[in-house]
């Protein structure tokens, strides 16, 4: 009896056990297989959200896509400088690259660079004369041009045939005999011809080239050219990143109430994440999608837009395989990993989800740590100066890449604790600051990218300020001498004379002063450890010399020494090559056509005069010789130069001078005299720079302005009860503003702290000094205004958003 009774306790106990697991469902689902099903069952739910989930989905493909785009045009731009380089070499004539004239054949050209300026473009151009019936020909060029013919780049043929290029038309009077190809031209927008010749020769400064394609990579990159390089792809490339992140974060009330409905029907809370990070799976297909798409537009109209003087050609424009996939693998990726790491915030339970009210308080240390972790791997990278060898870019990379995201993980407790005690104020002002207590996670995802690029900028701002003294050369011209300086590469009195009447003759030149100059060097041995002296020889008229030194009288057939005042540089110099009654060699050590020295006897009784304090024209010291003492045209290697003053007054002045040259010599250079000279390497970063700045600063734009469309959406429906319960429609955008402000001024002092630590590391690593403490001003500025204008113009949004029918739901 007793063995019965405790046999049907234990079954009864037994059913009991039985009826529980059942009432509390199967067993959550664990493993690499369940979490794919809840990937998959996520994406369909992201496929079937109806009209309020494909609005989302469209946000974070818009959102997703614009920074897809910008990372797949970064990714090409190595092929895009390939390019270029390749087609710079490929057009690039060998006697250019050597300075040496090849043994004339029948496949030898003379040419002669022929590059000129028109209204602050360049022009590039080359002068040919076949030597026989089958000459090389540069890459674009299907025959060679014929004396009084050109072939022209498709910009050039714009130019020519548009009114403003009416005076380079008259420089270029050559009748064009079709268009240099793809192959022959750096950029779709550069401007450039040939022209053939029938008078060109290696006298009149053309070298003879048996081929093209001599042209090589230039000079090496300055190491610190390199690191700052490093800095602007990490400064320009996080912000994207961060944008990306952002867009992902979008959310939405129906997404919300199914992942109620999964946990009313037993799903686990690990579950529902998983399927909430397929939905952002699906969002990040759709802007690789977009990405890719906008992409393939933007690279088909590369060629017709300019930014900062440069374009591609649509050929050039393709990513780099291996970062082209990476792209394409890490943003899938980061769209899981961000939803799974947001879920955490959020309460999801069968009646609802809960966004909680009062979140743990963010900690500081870690945020705080990476910062002097980014600092110190800067800082461990050592000194990079002119002489390093090799800079190694990812030590520099890591060290920013910490720095900066140490602003976007410091941002968010900084809003949270500086609003935490903002009390009391206007309407407006307590709806923004309960907002932001309530939740700031959306306002600071807004201007994170923002904040991110101000401080990248600012350091960029000040190492560029650093070594902005190492990349520019003081030339000593001064516009207040003459402003415009032409250079013919040969020494010719009848050019010097022609120049001289027909620039006179220009409307607007005040004033001409042509000679012919040279170096000239000692003869004497001297020690194989020393320096031969050497000085310079000018060859002008006696009116000309007068401008340049203190001479009274003067006769064609005179020479004159001619020393500085005040013994700067030393004149001893100038008297140890210019030794009165001996002679100087003016082939100044070597000839162009090889031969040997090439002696002058400089008179005994050539005066020494003193140079003028002032010269319009520059600084010529040494010798100084009348046409009737000296034949410049027996000089190997003298040129002719004319330094014109020109009345700035008077319009196109200066292509006006350019166009009287070109008459005269087409292969004569004409300059402007600036005091300061720009490394070219420097400029052309420099441009780059800008115009990647350019792009990012108007992908920040666009993201920000859907991150806060997205936010008002997700709040309209609060809106449209605020303004049912009668408050006012401007208290409301009041608020908005008040909102975009706080996190604006926070944002903007963190990016100038952190912005002016990571400048002043960087430039320490490159051992230069601060020397620009205000660069934050401008570029903070810029930061915190775009955010202002963008949030202005989502009010018109806001509007919308606040009418009755925001009321409804289901």
């Amino acid at each position: 009896m007793s063995a019965t009774l405790g046999e049907s306790r234990e079954a009864r106990r037994t059913s009991s056990r039985e009826t529980r697991r059942t009432a509390a469902g199967p067993p959550p689902r664990r493993g690499p297989a369940a979490r794919l099903r809840d990937l998959a069952m996520g994406i369909r739910f992201g496929t079937s959200g109806g009209r309020e989930g494909w609005t989302r989905n469209s946000l974070t493909a818009v959102g997703v896509g614009l920074g897809v785009t910008l990372l797949l045009i970064a990714a090409s731009v190595p092929q895009m400088t390939v390019g270029r380089d390749v087609r710079s070499a490929a057009r690039t004539a060998t006697a250019l690259v050597s300075g040496e004239s090849a043994a004339r054949s029948d496949r030898t050209v003379v040419v002669a660079d022929a590059a000129t300026d028109y209204r602050g473009e360049t022009v590039g151009g080359q002068i040919m004369r076949p030597d026989g019936a089958h000459p090389v020909l540069p890459p674009g060029l299907d025959r060679a041009p014929g004396p009084g013919e050109m072939y022209v780049s498709p910009a050039l043929a714009d130019l020519l045939a548009s009114p403003e290029g009416r005076l380079l038309k008259e420089r270029l009077p050559h009748r064009t005999v079709g268009l240099i190809t793809e192959a022959g031209l750096l950029d779709p927008g550069e401007l450039r011809y040939y022209a053939g010749s029938s008078t060109l020769t290696t006298e009149t400064g053309g070298l003879r080239t048996d081929g093209y394609g001599a042209g090589h990579g230039g000079r090496p990159m300055s190491p610190v050219l390199v690191v700052v390089i490093v800095l602007a792809c990490v400064v320009l490339l996080v912000p994207v990143a961060v944008f990306i992140a952002t867009a992902f974060r979008f959310g939405g009330e129906l997404r919300d109430r199914r992942l109620a409905a999964l946990r009313l029907v037993g799903a686990d809370a690990r579950t529902t994440r998983w399927i909430a990070a397929g939905e952002a799976l699906f969002g990040s297909a759709l802007g690789l999608a977009a990405g890719i798409g906008i992409f393939a537009l933007a690279r088909r109209l590369a060629g017709s837009v300019r930014v900062w003087d440069l374009s591609a050609f649509p050929s050039d424009v393709v990513p780099v395989p291996l970062l082209a996939a990476l792209i394409l693998l890490a943003v899938p990726v980061v769209a899981v990993a961000v939803t799974l790491f947001a879920m955490r915030a959020l309460m999801v339970e069968p009646l609802g989800v809960v966004r909680r009210s009062a979140p743990w308080r963010r900690r500081l240390w870690w945020r705080l740590l990476m910062l002097p972790v980014g600092i110190g791997v800067l800082m461990a990278t050592g000194t990079v100066g002119e002489t390093t060898e090799v800079v190694e870019p990812w030590p520099i990379a890591a060290g920013t890449l910490l720095v900066l995201f140490s602003l976007t993980a410091l941002l968010p407790w900084l809003v949270e604790t500086a609003v935490r005690r903002l009390h009391g104020g206007p309407v407006a002002w307590q709806l923004a600051v309960r907002r932001l207590q309530l939740s700031s996670g959306p306002a600071v995802r807004a201007v994170s990218g923002i904040t991110v690029a101000v401080a990248g900028a600012i350091a960029l701002q000040m190492v560029f300020a650093g070594v902005h003294d190492d990349f520019n050369r003081v030339t000593g011209l001064h516009a207040s001498r003459a402003q415009m300086r032409v250079t013919a590469e040969f020494p010719s009195v009848e050019l010097a004379d022609g120049m001289t009447h027909a620039l006179r003759g220009t409307p607007g030149v005040r004033s001409v002063f042509v000679v012919v100059e040279a170096y000239v060097t000692s003869p004497e041995p001297v020690a194989d450890d020393d320096i031969r002296p050497t000085t310079g020889l000018t060859v002008a008229d006696c009116a000309t010399l007068r401008e340049l030194a203190e001479i009274g009288s003067c006769a064609d057939g005179d020479t004159f020494v001619a020393h500085h005042a005040g013994n700067q540089p030393p004149n001893s110099w100038i008297d140890r090559t210019a030794r009165k009654g001996k002679p100087v060699d003016l082939a100044g050590g070597s000839s162009r056509d090889g031969s040997g020295p090439l002696p002058w006897t400089l008179p005994e009784g050539s005066p020494t005069v003193m140079l003028r304090s002032d010269p319009m024209v520059g600084d010529y010291f040494g010798i100084l010789a009348t046409p009737g003492a000296l034949d410049a045209a027996t000089i190997p290697r003298a040129w002719t130069t004319a330094s014109v003053r020109i009345d700035e007054s008077v319009r196109d002045v200066r292509e006006s001078v350019r166009n009287t040259v070109a008459r005269l010599d087409p292969a004569a250079r004409v300059a402007t005299s600036q005091r300061i000279e720009r490394d070219r390497q420097y400029e052309s970063l420099r441009s780059g720079l800008l115009a990647a700045a350019t792009a990012t600063m108007g992908l920040i734009a666009a993201s920000m302005a859907v991150a806060l469309i997205e936010q008002l959406r997700e709040r309209r429906r609060l809106l449209s009860v605020l303004v049912a319960f009668g408050t006012p429609r401007s208290t409301l955008a009041w608020s908005i503003l008040w909102q975009t402000a706080v996190t604006v001024v926070l944002g903007t002092a963190v990016a100038i702290a952190g912005g002016v630590g990571l400048g002043a590391a960087m430039l320490r690593m490159i051992g230069k000094q601060v020397t620009h403490w205000g660069a934050f001003v401008p570029v903070a500025a810029m930061g915190a205004g775009l955010i202002l204008v963008v949030t202005l113009l989502s009010l018109p949004a806001l509007w919308r958003l606040m009418r009755p029918e925001g009321l409804r739901t289901e």
